[in-house]
This record gives C-alpha cells, sequence and structure tokens, in this order.
C-alpha cells in the first residue's frame, strides 16, 4: 500500500468498520459509515468536474461534515483547505483565491459572508450547504448552493482510487506569514509524522513505515477515543486532536458548542470515556479548571491531556494535576514544523516556555550563527520540518525552509534562548505578533483596520498579558484634530475590514501616538501605555 491518508483510513475502515469512528454530541458514526459518506461525497466532487490536486475550501465549525469533507477530498486525490470559520467577507475571498479552491463546504450560519463573495469567486464549480439547524443556528439557504444531504444521498460511493504518496496535502496558517499561506507536505510523509506522535501520546513505537503505521492500533488495549476542543481548522485540532486518533483505529469526540464550554467538554469525557483531550494553552485549560473546581467532575479513562499552539502556565498545569491524575503533554510547533515538548506529570510540573527539544532543532541568529546554550544569546527557532514550502510563493518559501546539517528546517518566525542543558526558552513568535486564545494576529493588521476610520489619525496595536486568553488585543490610537470618538466606535469601524477576533478589546485614546524619528513605531512605548491603560478602559 501508498502511503496515503485516503489508503489508510480505507484500509482501517474495511479492518473496524463497526467501530465508532466520529461522536458529536448525540451523533455517532462508525467507519463504515464514515467511509460510505466520504466516498459519496468523493464521487460528487468528481462528477463537478475535480482532478486530483483540485482544491475543496473546508468553511467549516467543528463535527462529524468537517472531517468526512477532508476525507471526501483524500479520496479523490484533492486536496482540503482549511477555512478560518471566523474570517470575514474579504479574507475568505482572498484564502479561496489564494488556494484555487473550485469547492466550498460551509455551514450554513456562515452563508451570508459566503452569498457576499460567491459573485466574486471566480474559480469555484459548486458550493455545498451542511445545514445548521440542528445546532439551534438561524440562517438563510444560500441561493444555488447545493445541500449536503442531498448530494450524499443522490451520489453512488466513488470507486477507490490509489492515492500516491507524492500527492500533496496543505494546511493554511495565518502564523508568522502575514496573509494566510499554505503549507504544503507530501502524502508520503505527513500520516507517518503523524501516526508518531499518536504513537508516543499511547507508548508505542512511532512507525517508520506504512505497515507498521497500520499494526499500531493492534498493539492498543482499547480503541483510543481522544477529544478534539479546539478549531479543527487549526492544526491542533486537526493533526493532534482528529487525524492522530484516527490514524489508530480510533475515535474522534468533537462538542457541539461553539463556543468553548469546560463544563461540556467534562461531560463529554465522563461519557464517551475519552482518553486524550487536545486542547490549545491557557484559553483552554483556566475554564477547564475552573470547572473541575465548580463539578469535581471525575474523568476516570482520561490519560493524556495535550497542548500546542500557545503557552500553557505552570500554575494552571499544577491545578489541574491536583484534579487528575495524568500527563499533560505540551507541545512547541508551528505548522512549518515541530520543535519541542513540555511533560508535566504529580511527579513533576514543567517549567512555562522551557522545552526538551529535538538534537536537530537549532536556534539560529539572524546572521546564521548557532546560538550556544546557556550564553543568554536570542535567536530565531528552526523547527525540523518535512515542509515542501508554501503554496505559490517561493521567496517566502526560500526564506522560511532550508537545509542545517543536511536535515530540513523551517524557521516559522519563533524566537528563543538556549538554557544550559540544551532546552529551548520561547520568548515569542515574532517581534510583535499577537497571540490571543490560540489565534495569531499581526499589530500592522489591527493597525490599518483602525486607521481606516477618518477620524484616526495614528495607531499602534499591541498585546498586554490576559487571564484566559494569553494575551489581549488592545489599540493606542491619537485622533484627527477636532476630532471625536469613542472606544466603541472605533472597534465597530475596524469590523469592516478585519475578522472580529482580531478587533482591539481596548481602546486607549491619547494626545500623541509616539514614533521613532525615522517613523517607525515605538512598540514599547505603546505597550507600557497599554499595560497601564487596558484594564480600565475595556471596549
Amino acid at each position: 500500500m501508498q502511503v496515503h491518508f485516503a489508503n489508510i483510513w480505507e484500509d482501517i475502515a474495511d479492518k473496524v468498520g463497526d467501530r465508532t469512528a466520529l461522536i458529536h454530541g448525540d451523533e455517532r458514526v462508525s467507519w463504515r459509515e464514515h467511509d460510505d459518506q466520504a466516498a459519496r461525497l468523493a464521487q460528487a466532487f468528481i462528477e463537478l468536474g475535480l482532478q486530483p490536486d483540485s482544491k475543496v475550501a473546508l468553511y467549516l465549525y467543528n463535527g462529524i461534515e468537517y472531517v468526512t469533507a477532508q476525507y471526501a477530498a483524500f479520496k479523490m486525490r484533492g486536496v482540503p483547505i482549511n477555512v478560518n470559520y471566523r474570517y470575514s467577507e474579504g479574507e475568505l475571498l482572498y484564502l479561496l483565491d489564494n488556494s484555487d479552491a473550485e469547492v466550498l463546504c460551509f455551514h450554513s450560519s456562515l452563508g451570508d459572508r459566503v452569498a457576499k463573495v460567491l459573485p466574486k469567486a471566480e474559480k469555484l464549480r459548486a458550493v455545498i450547504e451542511v445545514d445548521d439547524a440542528p445546532a439551534g443556528v438561524n440562517s438563510e439557504h444560500v441561493e444555488g448552493a447545493l445541500r449536503w444531504h442531498d448530494v450524499l444521498a443522490s451520489h453512488e460511493p466513488a470507486a477507490r482510487i490509489e492515492g500516491q504518496p507524492d500527492d500533496i496535502y496543505m494546511l493554511y496558517t495565518g502564523g508568522t506569514t502575514g496573509m494566510p499561506k499554505g503549507v504544503m507536505y507530501t502524502h508520503g510523509v505527513f500520516p507517518i509524522a503523524i501516526a508518531g506522535f499518536g504513537a508516543a501520546i499511547s507508548g508505542l513505537t512511532p512507525p517508520t513505515n506504512v505497515d507498521e503505521l497500520l499494526a499500531l492500533g493492534d498493539e492498543l488495549d482499547a480503541p483510543p477515543v481522544w477529544l478534539a476542543a479546539c478549531p479543527q481548522m487549526h492544526g491542533t485540532g486537526m493533526w493532534l486532536g482528529t487525524m492522530a486518533p484516527l490514524l489508530l483505529q480510533g475515535s474522534v469526540v468533537t462538542l457541539t458548542n461553539r463556543s468553548f464550554d469546560a463544563h461540556e467538554l467534562w461531560q463529554a469525557v465522563e461519557r464517551e470515556g475519552v482518553s486524550v483531550v487536545v486542547i490549545v494553552g491557557d484559553a483552554f485549560a483556566k475554564p477547564m479548571l475552573r470547572a473541575l473546581d465548580e463539578k469535581g467532575y471525575q474523568a476516570p479513562s482520561l490519560k493524556t491531556i495535550v497542548s500546542s499552539g500557545v503557552m500553557w502556565s505552570t500554575e494552571v498545569k499544577e491545578g489541574l494535576l491536583k484534579h487528575l491524575d495524568v500527563t499533560l503533554y505540551d507541545g512547541l510547533g508551528s505548522t512549518e514544523g515541530a520543535m519541542g515538548t513540555t511533560i508535566s506529570t504529580r511527579a513533576g510540573v514543567g517549567t512555562t516556555a522551557k522545552f526538551t527539544t529535538n538534537p536537530a532543532v537549532k536556534v539560529v541568529t539572524e546572521d546564521g550563527r548557532t546560538v550556544e546554550p546557556g550564553s543568554d544569546e536570542i535567536g530565531m527557532v528552526a523547527a525540523i520540518s518535512a515542509s515542501l514550502g508554501y503554496f505559490k510563493d517561493p521567496e517566502k518559501s526560500a526564506r522560511t525552509f532550508m537545509v542545517i546539517d543536511g536535515v530540513p528546517h523551517s524557521l516559522p518566525g519563533d524566537w528563543a534562548k538556549v538554557a544550559a542543558d540544551g532546552s529551548l526558552i520561547l520568548l515569542g513568535r515574532g517581534s510583535n505578533c499577537i497571540n490571543t486564545g490560540g489565534e495569531k494576529v499581526f499589530p500592522e493588521e489591527v493597525e490599518e483596520a483602525v486607521k481606516a476610520n477618518p477620524v484616526v489619525y495614528d495607531c499602534l496595536v499591541v498585546g498586554v498579558p490576559d487571564e484566559r486568553f494569553g494575551e489581549r488585543i488592545v489599540a493606542v490610537v491619537s485622533l484627527q484634530p477636532g476630532a471625536s470618538a469613542n472606544e466603541a466606535s472605533i472597534v465597530e469601524g475596524a469590523t469592516e475590514h478585519i475578522a472580529r477576533y482580531k478587533l482591539p478589546k481596548s481602546v486607549i485614546i491619547v494626545d500623541r501616538v509616539q514614533r521613532a524619528p525615522n517613523g517607525k513605531a515605538d512598540y514599547p512605548w505603546a505597550r507600557e501605555v497599554a499595560r497601564s491603560g487596558a484594564a480600565a478602559k475595556p471596549a
């Protein structure tokens, strides 16, 4: 068998067809049903004219349809494209165009934005609408959209096509790349890498080939049940929370609430016998801890909580371990590559932002030197990466992906020091990038949106510490002479240009935004202003 997600999952479906694959609230889909639904959707894609390497955009919330649509794209050797469901009309149109998407699958509650971009999205052949009514969301049908259930019912399952190891898999990231860019991998390497993570979490030997991968699930005492608490549109939710357990022949549990509900999570853990929960740092862990403090949930099946993508603080880990005898797996990485891990148990809690790295991971200075352990020098993390680069951006790829000491690496923009023991001390992603609730926001993008308001003269945007979301976006603004405005009007004006999660949570109006003589932003000054005034001026 060739190494390819579709080939592997088809083999698993044949072997454990009656086993549950997907759980979303009261909905349960077996492996056999999952394979059948994906095959029917794949046939619809083929009849719409899609070919191998065609792109299928997934503008969907967590759930069964997301995983099914992705599998269907794999089955016809297409490329699923993750789309952030928070994107505004302009951001959605950019991603559809940049990715060359030919089909868009979307939840009907997102239909207002889809309807607006359809006349401009010239590459789209069709859009397929998933009814949000089961989630209790009111929405109107988008004219011309195919209905998900009708598509499945009206198509026979597609004949199986053997995927090839050089087929492209791609995940779009905002990360440090400015506008979202697709990070490309091949099926020949990526399933092995993701299965290796699942194996490590499960105490198994990471596979080196497809035969070893397919045997992983057989080595477990019971089928694994993992809960993806974070969005499947992001790498953590998809790679760690969805693909890994499916490669282990297990089940994926997703939550039904569209905003994170820690009580729903713990109820699902107890009800479904979840063994692994996948989250993104304190934005999830803090509500989980509060829910445990409030209700004292019992989670005897839970063995591991996995986090990646944002800071997971030591005190929150300690609080969780007072309730739970589990392993906390804190991964440092990005869409572009893996960097390091911190593992905490009741026997010892790892220090925040300090990670044990693979020997091949490097920290390099801007002039290309390797940072020596214990030197207190700052550099960029060069992560191990099997990526082929960014889709349609060879210049950015050349700057980000390189070979160091014969090993492929990526430099996605994380800055760090190297401790004397060789461990990595993470300082932050980019010099000014804001990480809020697992979403990475560039100040310049928010500043431009704020300054589009005619009453705004100048603006700097920074992040300040926030208990739940890690960082809180604050805009420091000066107004045009004689103009007047309040926080609400400034924030509302920016909603026309950026997604709501990128909007400032606080706006501080000053007489003059301080800049250097050459006009460059004085972010240290803005950060000090924000820290002193943001708490008193919530938007």
